[in-house]
Formats: C-alpha cells, structure tokens, sequence
C-alpha cells in the first residue's frame, strides 16, 4: 500500500504523465518511415528535451528561397500517405521546398480532448523548424497543416502571434469528436499574413458546420488574398483526389508571391 509521501509524488507527477505525448509511440512510426523515403531527407531537429523527425525536400533551383512546413493529422507521420506525402513532394515541382514535421502523438484511442493538453508540445517543434529553414536561407516560410495539426499551429499562433511566417493553409480546419466542441475559435481574425481555409465536401460536420464563423473571421483580419475553398467530392483526408488538392493549394501559394 502506498505511503503518504509517494502518493503526493504520485499525484504531482500524474499531470505530467497524462499531458505528455508518447514518444515511444512516435519512435515506432519514425522507425517505419525512414528507410523507406525515397524523395527527400531525413533530418532530426531538437525539440528541446528530445528530437523529432522531419523529411526536407529541395526544390532543384538552388536560388529558391521558399519553403512550406507541413504538418500531419492527429496520430500520424511526415510521410502520411494522404495529403503530407503528395503535397511534400508535389509543391517540389511549383518551386517551394518542403520540411514535413513529426507532430506530438497520442496512443491510437486517444480522442480530440487528449489532444488538446499536448498542444503546446507542438510549440518548440513549429519553432525549430522555422529556424532550421531560416539557416537554410528560406526568406518566405508558409505553414500547412492538416486536421488536429490546424488546432496545434493555431494554439501556437495564438500565444506567439504570426511574425515569423509568412502565410498559413489550414486542410480540414477545425477537426473534432462527437460531443467535444471547440472550447475556443481559432484566432483567424488575429492574424496578419494571408490564410487558406481548404476543406472537402464531404468532410466532418464540425468543418462543414463551422466554415461561416471561419470566414467570418479570415474577413475581420482583411487580408486581400485570403480565401476559403471547399473541394467538391472530397472527403477530410482527401482520398483519390491528390491532384485536384495539390493544384488548389499550389495555385493559392501562387497568389502570395506576386
């Protein structure tokens, strides 16, 4: 039976351990991934306490100085077969080099509300990957998330504002489960630099339900080459519809560099 004393150790621990992500869990689909990527290179980047995986794919011209940072969904890896994978490579060919980053994961049960208490594990990652590209002489740094990634970028942007990138895609922007609402709207309207609200047809009814309040939102923040777009026929992970996301989210990146 446990004493006194390690039953207050035991307590004051417990936040830490339920708020922690599970790196073990993140080693295993790095440990799937690496030997496999075949365009691209793997590069670990420090996260503080650990170090986190990314792939970055150079754009042939060697004068390129965009870049994009894209993020999976929840539970998944830089190399996600859906939306990462064909963007990471795809945007190669309109001239923006990629760095697709490994996110904080949860055990595969874990649900919205989990999430949400290890979204600021997700801060010095986005931060690191900035500076990396930063030494890499990236002048434009743009921001691509996917799904519970759009939750873990906005709750960073919320805290440390938008100056160091220079616009933000959003794929499937506000992702929950049944019956865990939002607590808070993304702060669109906060935001300086111009943003893309992409989203399918056929998606969850949280993204769907709100898409107004989004706009409404992106609107009250002014930018002239804002938008939202929603996909017809596609669903959230945009399966079997590669080309037509690549070519809405190339043709948007397009936009901010003229």
């Amino acid at each position: 039976m446990l004493n006194l004393k390690c039953l207050i150790i035991l307590c004051l621990l417990l936040p830490c351990i339920i708020n922690a992500s599970d790196l073990e869990r993140e080693k295993r689909l790095g440990d799937q991934i690496v030997d496999s990527i075949m365009d691209g290179d793997a590069v670990y980047l420090n996260a503080g306490s650990h170090s986190f995986l990314t792939i970055f794919t150079e754009v042939d011209e060697a004068n390129t100085t965009d870049s994009v940072i894209i993020m999976h969904g929840r539970g998944y890896h830089p190399d996600w077969e859906n939306v990462v994978s064909p963007l990471r490579i795809g945007l190669i060919e309109h001239g923006w080099n990629t760095l697709s980053i490994q996110m904080p994961v949860l055990t595969k049960k874990a649900k919205y509300y989990e999430y949400r208490n290890i979204f600021p594990e997700s801060f010095s990652r986005i931060e690191a990957s900035i500076q990396y590209l930063k030494k890499k002489g990236m002048k434009r740094i743009v921001i691509i998330a996917h799904s519970c990634s759009v939750h873990m970028s906005m709750s960073w942007l919320r805290q440390q504002g938008d100056q160091l990138i220079d616009g933000f895609i959003g794929i499937g922007m506000g992702a929950t489960d049944y019956k865990q609402p939002m607590k808070q709207p993304f702060p669109l309207d906060m935001l300086s630099v111009p943003v893309f609200d992409l989203y399918g047809a056929d998606e969850y009814p949280a993204v769907i339900r709100n898409a107004g309040k989004r706009l409404k939102l992106i609107k009250q923040a002014g930018h002239l080459k804002s938008k939202q777009l929603m996909i017809p026929d596609a669903d959230h992970y945009f399966k079997d519809k590669n080309e037509v996301l690549l070519k809405a989210v190339s043709d948007w990146l397009g936009t901010i560099i003229k």
